[in-house]
């Protein structure tokens, strides 16, 4: 079946939160991380059958849902998941903030690694924690984890959780197995709940790279993980709410369910019926999604490779783009570039939303014509 990514789409004037932000101007919205795309067709119809039912009472998961999940992951990473090891949630913003509250005690340090996902920063201020972080650094081939520093942290700052982003929102790098080893002897050494938000897993671009479940490493250390996934960000449902947290440690997923008692919701049914057919029926969409993202990303590095004051390094997974636009604005007075832009016609994410001010965030997850104009902007707005 052909999929046609460049069909448009009018969101303008809808609910879509994306392009609300702009509406009456004429920006193009490249922020938030929602796609441009419409639902895999397999989707659509679940969709169209569940409403066709007619009731919309309270629910539970099928069977048949149960086993999209289960057999998506043993399909996809040679997971052997339990269905009890299967939490509910109705998004994975949700399952940050639980987790937080699920692991130690108010007061507690949280850690993650910056640049990051807003609420990374924000979930343990939230559930009455303390967030301590240390920086990821780069060399001229991508964002690295300084794992001495992340150490002296957490040896620092007594964390009993450790947010993991991976693969990683917003620098796009996909985590390697050794990598995954370093952060797993620190967890271990310093004790950690390793709260591992996996969600972008099935966005890689890199052909060269794979994604390996934090919590398949070891039995031991799939103990202290929570694993946080959804099918929103692949196939673009991110409005239907649903997710799930794999927890196969006993104690510590009877200590989520306690956080989440009397706060957190149900998925609703058709996030569900949403949820399994894009898990158990959307490969072939899949895979031609992640061939037109593969060329929106490309063309995105080339032409901030062309540009002055800005840079960025090679983009593994996700369909967001992370642009250094610190010289850029200090050769022009700028004091922040997201904002500079636009007037220029591009709403593009703020950099200091993720710890890093002087970066902006570029969502590529849009028709190829319109990205077309959005980096035309961008050239003339940094060349003028």
């Amino acid at each position: 079946m052909k999929f046609d990514f460049d069909q448009p789409v009018d969101r303008a004037g809808s609910d879509s939160v994306k392009w609300a932000k702009y509406a009456g101007r004429d920006v193009i919205p490249l922020w938030v991380a929602d796609m441009d795309f419409a639902a895999p067709p397999a989707v659509l119809a679940s969709l169209h059958e569940r409403i066709g039912h007619g009731v919309f009472g309270y629910n539970h998961p099928t069977a048949s849902q149960v086993d999209a999940v289960v057999g998506h992951l043993a399909r996809h990473f040679a997971w052997n998941v339990d269905p009890a090891w299967i939490v509910w949630l109705p998004g994975l913003v949700s399952g940050l903030n639980v987790a937080c509250r699920a692991a130690g005690e108010p007061g507690d340090a949280v850690f993650t690694a910056t640049p990051i996902y807003s609420p990374f920063l924000g979930a343990p201020v939230d559930s009455g924690r303390r967030v301590v972080t240390a920086p990821l650094v780069r060399d001229s081939s991508g964002w690295l984890w300084d794992f001495p520093a992340v150490d002296a942290v957490l040896r620092g700052s007594a964390a009993k959780t450790f947010l993991l982003c991976h693969p990683h929102n917003p620098t796009g790098r996909v985590w390697s197995e050794d990598e995954l080893w370093q952060i797993a002897a620190l967890a271990e050494k310093h004790d950690l709940v390793v709260c591992s938000d996996e969600i972008h897993n099935g966005l890689l671009l890199d052909p060269g790279c794979r994604h390996r479940v934090f919590a398949t490493l070891s039995p031991e250390l799939a103990a202290r993980t929570i694993t946080l996934m959804a099918p929103s960000k692949t196939y673009n449902i991110p409005g239907l709410g649903a997710a799930f947290a794999i927890i196969s440690d006993p104690a510590l997923r009877r200590r989520f369910h306690a956080a989440m008692h009397g706060i957190v919701p149900h998925v609703n049914a058709l996030g569900m019926a949403a949820m399994e057919a894009a898990l158990a029926q959307c490969d072939d969409w899949h895979a031609a999604l992640l061939d037109y993202l593969r060329g929106n990303a490309r063309t995105v590095e080339r032409t901030v490779a062309a540009l002055p004051g800005l840079d960025m390094r090679p983009i593994e997974a996700t369909y967001l783009a992370w642009i250094d636009a610190r010289d850029f604005a200090a050769d022009h007075g700028v004091d922040n570039p997201a904002r500079y832009f636009e007037p220029h016609g591009l709403g593009l994410s703020d950099g200091a939303e993720f710890g890093a001010p002087g970066f902006v965030r570029l969502n590529f997850g849009t028709r190829r014509v319109l990205l077309d104009e959005a980096l035309a902007r961008l050239a003339r707005a940094v060349r003028r």
